[in-house]
């Protein structure tokens, strides 16, 4: 028979299988049989016989303590191949999106674990004059515009604030108090702004992507020279990457069954 002869036929226990993985990876804890089969609506033996077959190839772990069920590291072997692949490459075409719409250098910064931003990925209109940045260029996690927005998310007490502060290097540094009232300002937009201050002359609107915890991943920056952009065009950019800043933490961290959006930046 043709594989497209009868393509509305499917496999009754491959849907079941696939439906109680999706349960697990949703409900994010160890559950028992009973659980899993109430909330999938599988019957309970075929549900208990689906999670065996499923332990016995490693995409669930079975805990024989707790009698639970989890997801097993099988489940990231599946998925090795599009977690390999390179977010910018998932994301580039927004990057381009906005360098068109806005006449701006796009920047794709990852936020590292040593308190870093990385630079990834850019892109930019062709017939602008425009900053030149290099891939794998490095900069402190909270400097500039995406930086401003980053230190929100993280909401540090004023002492921790003060010390990080007293870490960053600015060709025109602000004040603490004008710095901290530039996060305030991020926090309430949900895009933080540098107007000539990491680098003099250049001016910067950036975003953050989050995870389904809150947790800032990525940041998307617009980067122009001074003159520019005026304080309309910047609101306007501002909105765009926050806006798609909020749609790429949905697509690229899916929230679990329960979790509501999360705005770390209110």
């Amino acid at each position: 028979m043709s594989e497209t002869t009868s393509p509305q036929r499917t496999v009754g226990a491959l849907v079941q299988a696939l439906r109680i993985l999706r349960h697990l990876s949703g409900q994010g804890t160890p559950e028992g049989v009973t659980a899993i089969a109430r909330a999938t609506g599988v019957n309970g033996s075929t549900c208990f016989n689906i999670l065996r077959t499923l332990a016995v190839e490693g995409l669930v772990v079975f805990d024989p303590v707790a009698k639970t069920y989890r997801l097993g590291l099988g489940v990231l072997e599946l998925a090795i191949g599009l977690l390999g692949a390179n977010p910018g490459d998932l994301i580039r075409p927004e990057l381009e999106r906005l360098a068109l719409a806005h006449g701006a250098l796009i920047c794709l910064w990852h936020v590292t674990d040593n308190d870093r931003m990385v630079l990834i990925e850019r892109a930019y209109d062709t017939d602008a004059v425009r900053v030149e940045l290099p891939p794998g260029k490095r900069l402190p996690a909270l400097a500039g515009g995406v930086g401003r927005v980053i230190a929100a998310c993280r909401d540090y007490s004023e002492a921790e604030l003060r010390r990080r502060f007293a870490e960053l290097r600015w060709q025109s540094a602000p004040r603490f108090d004008e710095y901290r009232a530039s996060i305030a300002e991020a926090a309430a937009r949900g895009y933080g702004l540098d107007i000539g201050q990491l680098y003099v002359g250049v001016d910067v609107v950036g975003a953050v992507v989050r995870d389904h915890e809150g947790r800032p991943r990525y940041g998307i920056s617009s980067i122009t020279l001074s003159g520019q952009t005026t304080a309309e065009s910047r609101a306007r950019v501002g909105r765009d990457l926050t806006d798609t800043c909020h749609h790429l933490g949905l697509s690229l961290f899916p929230r679990r069954e329960g979790e509501g959006d999360i705005d770390c930046s209110r």
